[in-house]
């Protein structure tokens, strides 16, 4: 009963129009009263769930993403990637995939993408003749590709609470990030078939290509630096963190010049900003899970699952449904911390490795950010395009089927997940 009320709380917060966080934190509240426990707990649990070592990698992924925004790494990765296919007819659609997953691996956020690189290819994309609407809603499907390619938030909350490899989470993120850039790619392609406004871009000369990565090179070697140090056993996940804002902090100011001194402030206040959300969410969701754990509501929820005898195959296609509808008003962190101990007992059962389902997962978050009514990216996406919401939720349709069919693929095919992790380990 317990744990039905906490829902139903919880629920009734979100339709409601009140902040996730919010919801979480006062709907934890009401299970503790209700339980008849002490408040004294809330802030207890709270601090327990945040004061783990793998979480001190979020605040400084958040920084470095910022830091990379302000140091001009996106316009030049733009520029280098433009000069790199933007002469072909599908050139500038490559373009937002490719420097989106360049970017998620210097930011690990998705809403930081859309806005770090669509005030720049959205317009790009409009002067080239492509339709507004698709290419805004383009870049905000590309833009949730930043929480599968690694470094990625989602994983390291995802790590924290189902206790597995941070590491192995990134390797088994890569290939499954590149197979939704690639569907993205595929259904803008279809969507633009007729349009015969399309202004290709004149090819570029070796000259022009070689200045542009020379130019884009120091942004190209973040991702190098992190995911190599990590697999090379130089430093841990949470220690790459730190390593990237202090790479980035030193191309901003000494190589691109482009972060002044008197910058830093804005910087830093920007980041705490994001970094306290993201935080102020993960502590509240912690003590929701906590109530649900001791409610035994995860643990009915599980056993009623597995009572049903449904095979594997459809096990794992309700999981993603249930995902997907999650998607459309949770965001990741807030999804992993009130399914993940539920579900985990159902995985287990199914011999289904945690690093598999951990990436699957995520990929249908990245779903969820461009599925409303939530969806964070589509209003990150709106307002650079200054386009009613509605026009971009019909444009953004054949991309949210385009990651569901990538999604399948990813789910039922599990070597695509673990063939890096099991060449790294």
């Amino acid at each position: 009963m317990q744990g039905v009320a906490l829902l139903s709380i919880f629920f009734a917060l979100v339709f409601a129009n009140v902040p996730i966080a919010v919801s979480l934190g006062l709907s934890a509240l009401a299970g503790l009263y209700i339980a008849d426990f002490s408040f004294a707990m809330f802030p207890s649990i709270m601090y327990t769930a945040i004061g783990k070592f793998a979480l001190l990698a979020i605040p400084f992924f958040i920084l470095a993403g910022v830091i990379m925004e302000y140091a001009g790494i996106s316009v030049r990765l733009i520029r280098f990637a433009s000069v790199c296919v933007g002469h072909r007819r599908s050139g500038l659609i490559s373009v937002v995939v490719i420097v989106a997953c360049f970017f998620a691996a210097i930011s690990g956020s998705g809403p930081a993408t859309v806005a770090a690189l669509g005030s720049i290819l959205i317009p790009a994309m409009v002067r080239a003749g492509y339709d507004k609407g698709m290419a805004t809603a383009l870049m905000s499907a590309s833009g949730g590709i930043g929480i599968i390619i690694p470094p990625s938030i989602a994983f390291v909350v995802y790590a924290s609470i189902a206790d597995v490899s941070v590491g192995a989470l990134f390797s088994g993120g890569i290939l499954p990030g590149l197979i939704v850039g690639l569907a993205y790619i595929l259904a803008a392609l279809y969507v633009s078939r007729n349009n015969e406004n399309i202004i290709q871009q004149p090819k570029a000369t070796a000259g022009e290509r070689w200045a542009a990565f020379k130019d884009a090179s120091w942004g190209l070697l973040t991702p190098v630096i992190i995911l190599g140090g990590i697999y090379g056993g130089i430093f841990t996940p949470t220690e790459a963190a730190g390593v990237s804002v202090v790479y980035g902090l030193f191309v901003g100011i000494f190589i691109y010049k482009e972060i002044k001194f008197r910058d830093l402030w804005a910087l830093f206040v920007d980041a705490a900003i994001s970094s306290g959300v993201v935080m102020f969410i993960i502590a509240s969701a912690s003590v929701f899970a906590w109530l649900l754990t001791t409610s035994h509501i995860a643990s009915d929820i599980s056993s009623a699952m597995l009572n049903f005898g449904f095979n594997k195959v459809t096990m794992l296609l309700i999981i993603n449904v249930i995902f997907l509808i999650a998607g459309c008003f949770l965001d990741a962190n807030s999804a992993y911390y009130i399914l993940i101990p539920i579900l985990m007992p159902v995985i287990s059962s199914m011999k289904v490795d945690p690093v598999h389902f951990g990436v699957f997962v995520t990929v249908n978050m990245a779903i969820g950010l461009i599925t409303p009514p939530v969806g964070i990216n589509l209003y990150v996406g709106c307002n650079i395009a200054t386009l009613p919401v509605a026009e971009i939720c019909r444009k953004i349709v054949p991309f949210v089927l385009a990651g569901v069919v990538a999604l399948l693929i990813i789910t039922y095919i599990p070597q695509i997940t673990m063939f890096l992790p099991g060449i790294l380990n």
